[in-house]
Protein backbone atom coordinates (compact mmCIF):
# COMPACT_ATOMS: atom_id res chain seq x y z
CA UNK A 1 0.00 0.00 0.00
CA UNK A 2 1.22 3.44 -0.69
CA UNK A 3 2.06 6.43 2.31
CA UNK A 4 0.46 9.18 0.96
CA UNK A 5 1.19 11.48 3.56
CA UNK A 6 2.07 10.97 7.17
CA UNK A 7 0.76 12.82 10.62
CA UNK A 8 2.77 12.90 13.85
CA UNK A 9 2.95 14.49 17.30
CA UNK A 10 4.91 17.30 17.39
CA UNK A 11 6.58 15.93 20.80
CA UNK A 12 6.11 12.38 20.20
CA UNK A 13 7.01 11.34 24.23
CA UNK A 14 5.14 13.83 26.21
CA UNK A 15 2.23 14.20 23.50
CA UNK A 16 1.46 10.84 23.69
CA UNK A 17 1.79 10.85 27.47
CA UNK A 18 -0.62 13.60 27.30
CA UNK A 19 -3.20 11.02 25.82
CA UNK A 20 -2.39 8.32 27.85
CA UNK A 21 -3.12 10.30 30.88
CA UNK A 22 -6.89 11.75 29.53
CA UNK A 23 -7.66 7.95 28.50
CA UNK A 24 -7.31 7.09 32.07
CA UNK A 25 -9.44 10.07 33.53
CA UNK A 26 -11.97 9.06 31.12
CA UNK A 27 -12.02 5.72 32.28
CA UNK A 28 -12.28 6.58 35.77
CA UNK A 29 -14.83 9.05 34.73
CA UNK A 30 -16.71 5.79 33.18
CA UNK A 31 -15.88 3.26 35.88
CA UNK A 32 -14.40 0.80 33.55
CA UNK A 33 -11.32 -0.13 31.84
CA UNK A 34 -10.52 -0.16 27.79
CA UNK A 35 -8.70 -3.31 26.39
CA UNK A 36 -5.98 -2.09 24.10
CA UNK A 37 -5.42 -3.98 21.06
CA UNK A 38 -2.54 -2.95 18.69
CA UNK A 39 -2.49 -4.64 15.24
CA UNK A 40 0.21 -4.64 12.58
CA UNK A 41 -1.19 -3.26 8.88
CA UNK A 42 0.36 -2.02 6.13
CA UNK A 43 0.42 1.72 7.05
CA UNK A 44 2.12 0.65 10.91
CA UNK A 45 0.75 -0.15 14.00
CA UNK A 46 -3.22 0.57 13.86
CA UNK A 47 -4.68 0.67 17.97
CA UNK A 48 -8.30 -0.40 18.97
CA UNK A 49 -9.54 0.11 22.18
CA UNK A 50 -11.82 -2.90 23.31
CA UNK A 51 -15.02 -3.73 25.22
CA UNK A 52 -16.04 -7.41 26.23
CA UNK A 53 -14.07 -8.61 23.21
CA UNK A 54 -13.27 -12.30 25.27
CA UNK A 55 -16.95 -12.56 24.90
CA UNK A 56 -18.06 -14.03 21.14
CA UNK A 57 -21.29 -15.07 21.59
CA UNK A 58 -22.31 -11.57 21.80
CA UNK A 59 -22.54 -9.32 18.12
CA UNK A 60 -19.66 -7.16 16.99
CA UNK A 61 -19.66 -4.03 16.23
CA UNK A 62 -16.56 -2.29 15.28
CA UNK A 63 -16.47 1.60 15.09
CA UNK A 64 -14.62 4.47 12.97
CA UNK A 65 -14.22 7.58 14.27
CA UNK A 66 -14.32 11.26 12.85
CA UNK A 67 -11.40 13.36 11.88
CA UNK A 68 -9.60 14.95 14.05
CA UNK A 69 -11.48 12.86 17.03
CA UNK A 70 -10.61 9.66 18.74
CA UNK A 71 -13.18 6.84 18.67
CA UNK A 72 -13.25 7.24 22.44
CA UNK A 73 -15.40 10.00 21.96
CA UNK A 74 -18.50 7.87 21.44
CA UNK A 75 -17.99 6.66 25.22
CA UNK A 76 -18.45 9.83 26.70
CA UNK A 77 -20.42 10.10 29.28
CA UNK A 78 -21.07 5.67 28.99
CA UNK A 79 -22.87 6.87 25.60
CA UNK A 80 -22.01 3.43 24.14
CA UNK A 81 -24.43 1.82 27.10
CA UNK A 82 -27.36 3.23 25.01
CA UNK A 83 -27.19 0.83 22.72
CA UNK A 84 -29.19 -0.88 25.41
CA UNK A 85 -27.29 -4.66 24.72
CA UNK A 86 -24.22 -5.87 25.07
CA UNK A 87 -21.66 -6.23 22.35
CA UNK A 88 -18.37 -7.11 21.26
CA UNK A 89 -17.16 -3.88 20.80
CA UNK A 90 -13.66 -2.17 18.68
CA UNK A 91 -12.65 1.32 19.23
CA UNK A 92 -10.65 1.77 16.06
CA UNK A 93 -8.13 4.64 16.25
CA UNK A 94 -7.64 5.56 12.45
CA UNK A 95 -4.09 5.99 11.38
CA UNK A 96 -3.22 9.61 10.65
CA UNK A 97 -5.77 10.74 13.33
CA UNK A 98 -4.61 12.88 16.40
CA UNK A 99 -4.77 9.20 18.48
CA UNK A 100 -2.29 6.21 19.75
CA UNK A 101 -2.47 4.57 15.86
CA UNK A 102 0.58 5.73 13.52
CA UNK A 103 0.22 8.66 11.58
CA UNK A 104 1.13 6.78 7.76
CA UNK A 105 -2.06 7.18 5.42
CA UNK A 106 -2.70 5.69 1.97
CA UNK A 107 -4.46 8.19 -1.11
CA UNK A 108 -8.02 9.15 0.79
CA UNK A 109 -9.65 8.34 -2.89
CA UNK A 110 -8.41 5.24 -3.75
CA UNK A 111 -9.56 2.09 -1.93
CA UNK A 112 -6.75 1.71 0.80
CA UNK A 113 -8.49 2.16 3.57
CA UNK A 114 -11.11 -0.23 2.63
CA UNK A 115 -8.45 -2.58 2.27
CA UNK A 116 -6.60 -1.41 5.49
CA UNK A 117 -10.01 -1.62 7.65
CA UNK A 118 -10.14 -5.34 6.26
CA UNK A 119 -6.61 -6.05 7.99
CA UNK A 120 -8.13 -4.90 10.76
CA UNK A 121 -10.44 -7.27 10.68
CA UNK A 122 -8.35 -9.86 10.30
CA UNK A 123 -5.93 -8.83 13.02
CA UNK A 124 -8.88 -8.85 14.80
CA UNK A 125 -10.06 -12.08 13.78
CA UNK A 126 -13.05 -10.83 13.28
CA UNK A 127 -15.02 -12.56 10.30
CA UNK A 128 -18.05 -10.46 10.13
CA UNK A 129 -19.62 -7.41 12.43
CA UNK A 130 -21.69 -4.51 12.24
CA UNK A 131 -19.66 -1.07 11.62
CA UNK A 132 -20.64 2.31 12.44
CA UNK A 133 -18.54 5.49 11.71
CA UNK A 134 -19.18 9.25 12.03
CA UNK A 135 -18.44 11.71 9.37
CA UNK A 136 -14.37 10.72 8.07
CA UNK A 137 -15.43 6.92 10.00
CA UNK A 138 -18.19 6.99 7.87
CA UNK A 139 -16.00 7.53 4.44
CA UNK A 140 -13.86 4.48 6.08
CA UNK A 141 -17.36 2.17 6.02
CA UNK A 142 -18.37 2.87 2.65
CA UNK A 143 -14.60 2.12 1.27
CA UNK A 144 -14.74 -1.51 3.05
CA UNK A 145 -18.23 -1.71 1.85
CA UNK A 146 -16.72 -1.66 -1.91
CA UNK A 147 -13.59 -4.05 -0.72
CA UNK A 148 -14.56 -6.11 1.36
CA UNK A 149 -18.49 -6.30 1.48
CA UNK A 150 -18.59 -9.55 3.03
CA UNK A 151 -17.22 -8.81 6.19
CA UNK A 152 -20.13 -6.48 6.74
CA UNK A 153 -23.35 -7.36 8.28
CA UNK A 154 -24.25 -3.88 7.95
CA UNK A 155 -23.16 -0.08 7.91
CA UNK A 156 -24.48 2.55 10.24
CA UNK A 157 -23.50 6.25 8.71
CA UNK A 158 -23.45 8.71 11.10
CA UNK A 159 -23.47 12.31 9.44
CA UNK A 160 -20.90 10.97 6.56
CA UNK A 161 -18.34 13.05 5.19
CA UNK A 162 -18.87 10.85 1.91
CA UNK A 163 -22.25 11.52 1.09
CA UNK A 164 -21.12 15.59 0.06
CA UNK A 165 -18.83 18.37 -0.30
CA UNK A 166 -17.72 19.76 2.90
CA UNK A 167 -20.22 22.92 3.10
CA UNK A 168 -18.48 26.42 2.64
CA UNK A 169 -21.47 28.32 4.03
CA UNK A 170 -19.88 31.43 5.55
CA UNK A 171 -21.12 30.54 9.09
CA UNK A 172 -19.63 26.73 8.96
CA UNK A 173 -16.08 28.34 7.60
CA UNK A 174 -15.94 31.19 10.58
CA UNK A 175 -16.59 28.51 13.08
CA UNK A 176 -14.49 25.61 12.14
CA UNK A 177 -11.20 28.03 11.15
CA UNK A 178 -11.62 29.79 14.52
CA UNK A 179 -10.01 27.06 16.62
CA UNK A 180 -7.66 26.25 14.55
CA UNK A 181 -6.31 30.06 13.79
CA UNK A 182 -6.36 30.15 17.44
CA UNK A 183 -7.00 26.93 19.86
CA UNK A 184 -8.15 28.57 22.81
CA UNK A 185 -10.33 26.51 24.88
CA UNK A 186 -13.12 29.23 24.42
CA UNK A 187 -12.88 28.86 20.55
CA UNK A 188 -12.78 25.18 20.61
CA UNK A 189 -15.77 25.67 22.68
CA UNK A 190 -17.76 28.05 20.26
CA UNK A 191 -17.28 25.93 17.39
CA UNK A 192 -18.22 22.72 19.66
CA UNK A 193 -21.59 24.83 20.08
CA UNK A 194 -22.50 25.52 16.93
CA UNK A 195 -21.14 23.08 14.74
CA UNK A 196 -21.06 19.68 16.91
CA UNK A 197 -23.93 19.77 19.25
CA UNK A 198 -27.23 21.79 19.72
CA UNK A 199 -28.13 22.32 23.11
CA UNK A 200 -30.17 22.09 25.23
CA UNK A 201 -31.46 18.98 23.46
CA UNK A 202 -27.57 18.01 22.50
CA UNK A 203 -24.98 18.23 24.51
CA UNK A 204 -22.19 16.17 27.06
CA UNK A 205 -22.11 16.19 30.75
CA UNK A 206 -20.27 19.20 31.78
CA UNK A 207 -16.96 17.23 32.61
CA UNK A 208 -17.25 15.45 29.45
CA UNK A 209 -17.62 18.62 27.44
CA UNK A 210 -14.07 19.93 29.70
CA UNK A 211 -12.98 16.67 28.63
CA UNK A 212 -13.85 17.09 24.85
CA UNK A 213 -12.70 20.87 25.09
CA UNK A 214 -9.25 19.97 26.25
CA UNK A 215 -8.74 16.77 23.42
CA UNK A 216 -9.58 19.11 20.59
CA UNK A 217 -6.75 22.09 22.32
CA UNK A 218 -4.61 18.95 22.55
CA UNK A 219 -5.11 17.64 19.07
CA UNK A 220 -5.12 21.22 16.57
CA UNK A 221 -1.97 22.57 19.17
CA UNK A 222 0.36 19.46 19.45
CA UNK A 223 -0.61 17.02 16.13
CA UNK A 224 0.46 17.73 12.52
CA UNK A 225 -2.26 16.68 10.90
CA UNK A 226 -1.29 16.15 6.81
CA UNK A 227 -4.26 13.48 6.55
CA UNK A 228 -6.49 14.19 3.85
CA UNK A 229 -10.10 15.15 4.42
CA UNK A 230 -13.17 13.19 3.52
CA UNK A 231 -15.00 14.21 0.76
CA UNK A 232 -17.50 13.24 -1.71
CA UNK A 233 -17.35 9.67 -3.31
CA UNK A 234 -20.26 10.22 -5.88
CA UNK A 235 -20.02 7.60 -8.37
CA UNK A 236 -18.18 5.59 -6.12
CA UNK A 237 -20.75 4.92 -3.71
CA UNK A 238 -22.95 2.93 -6.42
CA UNK A 239 -20.29 -0.21 -5.98
CA UNK A 240 -20.92 -0.52 -1.85
CA UNK A 241 -22.94 -3.74 -1.78
CA UNK A 242 -23.63 -3.50 1.69
CA UNK A 243 -27.04 -3.03 3.80
CA UNK A 244 -26.70 0.93 4.92
CA UNK A 245 -28.61 3.07 7.70
CA UNK A 246 -28.18 7.03 7.71
CA UNK A 247 -28.50 8.58 10.47
CA UNK A 248 -27.99 12.61 10.18
CA UNK A 249 -28.87 15.41 12.85
CA UNK A 250 -30.52 18.27 11.07
CA UNK A 251 -28.30 20.77 12.90
CA UNK A 252 -25.31 19.60 11.22
CA UNK A 253 -23.62 22.07 9.74
CA UNK A 254 -20.44 20.60 8.04
CA UNK A 255 -22.79 18.60 6.13
CA UNK A 256 -26.31 20.13 5.52
CA UNK A 257 -28.80 16.98 6.24
CA UNK A 258 -30.82 17.36 2.97
CA UNK A 259 -27.94 16.96 0.74
CA UNK A 260 -26.56 13.96 2.37
CA UNK A 261 -30.40 12.11 2.22
CA UNK A 262 -30.44 13.30 -1.76
CA UNK A 263 -27.00 11.86 -2.66
CA UNK A 264 -27.63 9.01 -0.22
CA UNK A 265 -30.82 7.93 -2.44
CA UNK A 266 -29.14 8.50 -5.51
CA UNK A 267 -26.15 6.17 -5.19
CA UNK A 268 -26.65 3.98 -2.25
CA UNK A 269 -28.71 1.27 -4.04
CA UNK A 270 -28.49 -0.99 -0.57
CA UNK A 271 -29.83 1.75 1.55
CA UNK A 272 -32.33 0.46 3.85
CA UNK A 273 -33.34 3.62 6.27
CA UNK A 274 -32.52 7.29 7.21
CA UNK A 275 -33.19 8.30 10.46
CA UNK A 276 -32.75 12.56 10.91
CA UNK A 277 -32.60 13.30 14.64
CA UNK A 278 -34.39 16.79 15.22
CA UNK A 279 -32.28 19.66 17.01
CA UNK A 280 -28.62 17.25 16.55
CA UNK A 281 -25.06 18.34 14.95
CA UNK A 282 -22.49 17.21 13.58
CA UNK A 283 -21.40 15.26 16.62
CA UNK A 284 -24.09 12.64 16.20
CA UNK A 285 -22.04 9.82 17.68
CA UNK A 286 -22.61 11.25 21.43
CA UNK A 287 -26.58 11.71 21.04
CA UNK A 288 -28.36 9.00 23.28
CA UNK A 289 -31.36 8.20 20.68
CA UNK A 290 -28.61 7.90 17.91
CA UNK A 291 -26.76 5.14 19.77
CA UNK A 292 -30.52 3.46 20.92
CA UNK A 293 -31.25 3.53 17.10
CA UNK A 294 -28.48 1.41 16.38
CA UNK A 295 -28.89 -1.01 19.33
CA UNK A 296 -32.69 -1.39 17.86
CA UNK A 297 -31.79 -2.01 14.17
CA UNK A 298 -29.04 -4.88 15.42
CA UNK A 299 -31.29 -6.39 17.39
CA UNK A 300 -33.81 -6.69 14.70
CA UNK A 301 -31.28 -7.79 11.86
CA UNK A 302 -30.54 -10.39 14.71
CA UNK A 303 -33.80 -11.86 15.53
CA UNK A 304 -34.70 -12.03 11.84
CA UNK A 305 -31.43 -13.98 10.85
CA UNK A 306 -31.90 -16.65 14.03
CA UNK A 307 -35.73 -17.11 12.73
Amino acid sequence: MKIKATSHFKDEINDRLYFENWVKKLEQANQRKYERIEVKTSIGTTLVWGLNTNEPQLETLVIFPGARTTALIWDFDKGLDNLNQKFRIYLVETNGLPNLSDGATPDIKSLDYGIWANEVFDKLEIEKAFVAGASFGGLICMKLGITNPERIKAAFLLNPGCLQFFSLGFTNLYYNILPILSPKPKNVLKFLDKAVFAKPNHQLSPYAEKMLVDYEVFAISRYKDNTKKPYYMNQELSEVKVDSYLLLGDKDLLFPYQKSIENAQKHIKPLQDIKVFQNVGHGIETYPMAMKYIGEIIKNISITKTA
